[in-house]
């Protein structure tokens, strides 16, 4: 299996990555009151820890897997790390998803499928400097852009129909600032929480950030993938690692000192998570609603619907980056999430 439709920025960088070893994150929480041993589950994200993340921390460091009788191993991503084959060889019980692996999953048959949508809104952004007239999804014709790999066979056939694009216009990008930084014309890729920062250090003054959900782009992302066999063996498990997960998220996003300990968690593992990244990535993800927006607002933290999955595969069918006759149904169940989790 490959990553060809993986939207995910962070497995982008390596598309055609095999199965490499990468040191786990291992969270031993102590007994659940009243029983001999906690469950054990295990979830591989899809880079190394960060605000991104933050909710699966928050759950343990909260105790909240605890409490579900749950001992979670958070299992840190990272470089040349492909983890659809991670959960395919059985080696970890879930991974951090989206909306194409699910697909891949129907097209090439594999028992595997999302039960959760943590983001509604696919945090993808294109990034232009302040003063060159880059305001909107229209301005992006005739300029130079820098779309890597995994780019350019998910969001931008889209952005090319919509807006009479060319492939002309596609630069390599090598995961670097400083071709952005030397040109003030250049359009570039990012991740809503991460290359927006550095940029604006950089300037002294914010750059213009398009967040590609905005222009009707709609896949749900960082999302959980799982296997069909353990759904229907261990479906009470299934429904308290979500629940605990969800609630993670409800309180992470608050800030405050209340995830201190869940950051603290987040730096140990990856020392590059500053707290004042870890800062702007929480404040980014609230105001442009990528947790909290869409399907979450009814549904709570985590909602799919059916009409969703629909209307995003029949816009990707139409510009060639699905095959049609794929069975939406297959991507998800619904049967763990749409429960109010989060709400305000």
């Amino acid at each position: 299996m490959t990553g060809a439709y993986r939207l995910n920025r962070r497995t982008a960088l390596h598309l055609a990555a095999g199965v490499a070893a990468t040191g786990p994150l291992l969270v031993a929480i102590g007994r659940r009151p009243h029983a001999q041993t906690l469950d054990k589950m295990s979830i591989q994200t899809d880079w190394r820890a960060q605000a991104e993340h933050g909710g699966y921390y928050q759950a343990i460091a909260t105790g909240l897997y605890r409490k579900a009788g749950i001992e979670c191993d958070v299992r840190q991503g990272g470089p040349s790390l492909n983890i659809s084959q991670l959960l395919m060889a059985g080696r970890v019980d879930m991974t951090m998803s989206g909306s194409f692996e699910a697909f891949t999953f129907v097209r090439e048959n594999a028992p595997f499928f999302t039960i959760a949508s943590i983001f509604q809104k696919d945090p993808q952004v294109l990034i232009g400097y302040p003063d060159t007239g880059f305001d909107s999804f229209e301005k992006l014709k005739g300029r130079p852009i820098l779309i890597g790999a995994g780019g350019r066979v998910t969001y931008w056939p889209y952005l090319r129909k919509k807006y009479g694009l060319s492939d002309s216009q596609l630069r390599p990008y090598n995961y670097s600032l400083a071709p952005f930084l030397a040109d003030k014309e250049l359009i570039q890729q990012g991740f809503l929480s991460s290359e927006p920062y550095p940029i604006t250090q950089a300037l002294g003054r914010p750059p213009s950030v398009l967040l590609i959900a905005d222009s009707g782009y709609q896949p749900y992302q960082n999302t959980i993938a799982i296997s069909r066999r353990m759904v229907e063996e261990k479906k009470d498990l299934v429904q308290r690692f979500v629940d605990a997960t969800l609630e993670g998220w409800a309180q992470y996003l608050k800030g405050g000192p209340a995830i201190e300990a869940a950051n603290a968690m987040i730096k140990q593992a990856n020392p590059e998570q500053t707290d004042d990244r870890i800062a702007y990535a929480i404040k980014v993800l609230n105001e442009r609603g990528i947790v909290m927006s869409g399907d979450a607002l009814q549904g709570g933290i985590g909602a799919m619907t059916d009409q969703r999955w629909k209307e995003f595969y029949d816009s990707m069918v139409a510009v060639g980056v699905l095959p049609p006759g794929l069975d939406v149904a297959r991507t998800h169940t619904l049967e763990f999430v749409n429960k109010g989790i989060g709400k305000s």
